[in-house]
């Protein structure tokens, strides 16, 4: 017993937990994305439904992942056209490409939708899915999502108990957080576009890296996966941007009432 809740089990857990908190953001951010598909009195219940059901799964495949490591790492087929595109498939490379070309695809039907709309105030996503579809979604999702994570945990620990404490608490912390994130973007729908690309960009990084994990060739040019210190810097600057623009616009509005309260522009 003693052996198990060792100092070197504890700190594990902990880099875990850190872990599965940073990696859960782009989860979280699709989740509360997914979960505006359905009628509003509903987005609660599909949140947490799906996160408790994606935590359950996560559990279930580390366990497969543990015992069947080496047949998601088996090459599958290969496609050999050369000088044009050539790739050597397997289950993990399969599983991050069809996610991240999911998410690229989501990603961008709801910003085409957002310039096509015609009423401003309507919702994006609103009755789109029913509750059982946007639970299995958010599910579906969370398999890709949580893949990398896990393989990333198997190499700093074998101990079952550490990784799975790690994925539960993980899981409760999105519970906490979910409604939160949900309630930002409905209150600040401009973020909602910025949520909107940062899916966009986790799609492209998984795209990236599952061609990588592939040994893709295009026109005799390898896929490289694209790193994670790339994908933060991109995500740090596009939140300032953000920001920076939002306050200058307010500027500008404040600056043109007062022109528009003036004496002299009421003179005119």
């Amino acid at each position: 017993m003693l052996d198990i809740i060792s100092f070197d089990n504890l700190f594990t857990l902990f880099m875990l937990i850190m872990l599965q908190a940073v990696l859960g953001f782009d989860n979280l951010l699709y989740i509360s994305i997914e979960s505006q598909r359905v009628e509003q009195s509903r987005q609660k219940f599909v949140r947490q439904s799906g996160i408790i059901g994606a935590v359950a799964l996560r559990i279930v495949l580390l366990f497969v992942i543990i015992n069947a490591i080496e047949y998601f790492q088996d090459p599958l087929f290969a496609i050999g056209w050369t000088d044009v595109f050539e790739a050597n498939f397997n289950g993990h490379a399969l599983i991050v490409l069809l996610g991240g070309g999911f998410l690229v695809y989501t990603a961008m039907k709801e910003i085409s939708h957002m310039l096509v709309v015609e009423e401003i105030g309507q919702a994006s996503n609103g009755g789109v899915r029913s509750v059982a579809s946007a639970i299995t979604w958010i599910v579906a999702m969370n398999l890709v999502f949580s893949f990398d994570s896990i393989l990333s945990a198997i190499a700093l620990t074998d101990v079952f108990w550490v990784m799975a404490a790690a994925i539960i608490f993980s899981g409760v912390l999105m519970l906490a957080l979910a409604d939160h994130v949900s309630e930002f973007l409905k209150k600040n729908r401009m973020y909602e576009v910025l949520g909107l690309f940062v899916l966009f960009i986790v799609g492209i990084m998984l795209v990236s890296e599952g061609g990588h994990l592939a040994h893709i060739k295009l026109f005799g040019y390898a896929v490289e996966a694209m790193a994670k210190s790339t994908f933060y810097f991109v995500l740090i600057v596009m939140i300032i941007v953000e920001i920076v623009q939002s306050r200058y616009k307010k500027k500008l509005l404040a600056q043109k009432k007062h022109e528009i309260n003036s004496p002299d522009f009421i003179a005119e």
